[in-house]
């Protein structure tokens, strides 16, 4: 089964953290088999664990969750995408973080719906978007 649905790193912090019920009810939803997070949002992911070193259960809990979930890794074809989406939103006076252009430009590459509630990403041509915490 081919993965469907990219996890922002706030959809992924709020299945991690359980703090967004809603959420882990459209986790379960869906087979684990079609879900996926980009390697943008494990080390976004990490670094929230090393400013919380002492954050012992969190540490776990992040752990356990990318055991179990796909982990894209950043390829050329997620890079053509993010140059052209960078060039576009700057040109229309629109950019956003380097990091949220890059997990949307690997949602683009890899044809994936982009589950997150930050509606920076809807300024995305071609972006499928979905709101897991509503």
């Amino acid at each position: 089964m081919a993965v469907r649905y990219l996890l922002d790193t706030n959809t992924a912090s709020y299945i991690i953290k359980g703090n967004v019920p809603r959420v882990r009810e459209r986790l379960l939803k869906v087979p684990m088999a079609q879900v996926a997070i980009s390697v943008v949002t494990e080390a976004e992911l990490r670094f929230g664990l090393a400013r919380r070193p002492d954050a012992a259960r969190l540490r776990i809990a992040v752990e356990e969750f990318l055991l179990r979930v796909e982990i894209l890794p950043w390829d050329s074809d997620s890079a053509r995408h993010y140059a052209d989406l960078r060039a576009a939103l700057e040109d229309a006076g629109t950019p956003m973080g380097n990091l949220d252009m890059m997990i949307a430009a690997q949602a683009l590459a890899s044809e994936v719906v982009l589950a997150t509630n930050n509606r920076v990403f809807r300024r995305v041509k071609g972006l499928t978007v979905e709101d897991w915490s509503r």
